[in-house]
This record gives C-alpha cells, structure tokens and sequence, in this order.
C-alpha cells in the first residue's frame, strides 16, 4: 500500500512497506522497549489496523517499512520487525513492538526490555 501526498515543492511519496532507506548505510541503536498493550486495537500511523500477529513496532523516526533485528543482549534471542508506527513517546524509551515480537523475544513478563536494534 503506497500513500502519495502533494507538498509545495512537488509530489512526495510514503510508504508503510519495504524501504531500502538505510540498506547501504547500517545503523544500531541500544535502549528499552516496551510493547503495545494486548487491549490496544486502533490504527498505526502509517494507517495500516495493528496487528498483535504481526512483527512490528513504532520508532519516532525511521521511514515506515524499515525493517529492524531487535535482540535481546542478554539471551541473544531476536526477531526482525518492520516499523509502521510512531513512538514511543515515553521518555528514556526507543522502541515500542507488536505483542508477537514482544512475546518472541519473551519481555511479556518483564514488560520493559533493553534492546538492541539493527537497521537491515
């Protein structure tokens, strides 16, 4: 699904899928993540239905459909996300993920989680 919006200076395209944005330029970033409520039901902000199924997760700045290894430094379990969400917009957090990622990465219990993140 492609959004195409009009700006002054011209057409600007968005996507909520697959984008290379950072694929020649690797990027890692550490620090707590949460996860998205299992009550939570509304839409992303890429305007997509969340999907407590699906491996996603919200992040403040990367492009939607960037895809994300999030690992688990002390167990080195890890699962491969795509962002199609903003936040978390709770102070000292980076990302919030889906309650599958959430519960493959095994943090249910835990609730907050200090992550790793790769850009792919």
């Amino acid at each position: 699904m492609t959004f195409i919006k009009r700006a002054a200076t011209g057409l600007v395209l968005t996507c909520c899928f697959a984008s290379n944005a950072f694929a020649d330029n690797a990027r890692q970033f550490s620090g707590v993540a949460a996860f998205y409520s299992r009550d939570y039901a509304g839409k992303t902000a890429c305007g997509e239905r969340y999907d407590p199924k699906k491996f996603t997760a919200a992040h403040r700045s990367l492009p939607f459909g960037t895809r994300l290894r999030v690992t688990d430094p002390r167990s080195l379990r890890s699962v491969v996300v795509v962002v199609n969400d903003r936040g978390p917009f709770t102070k000292g957090r980076v990302l919030d993920l889906s309650l599958a990622a959430a519960k493959a990465l095994r943090m249910t219990d835990r609730g907050l989680m200090k992550v790793t993140a790769f850009v792919q």
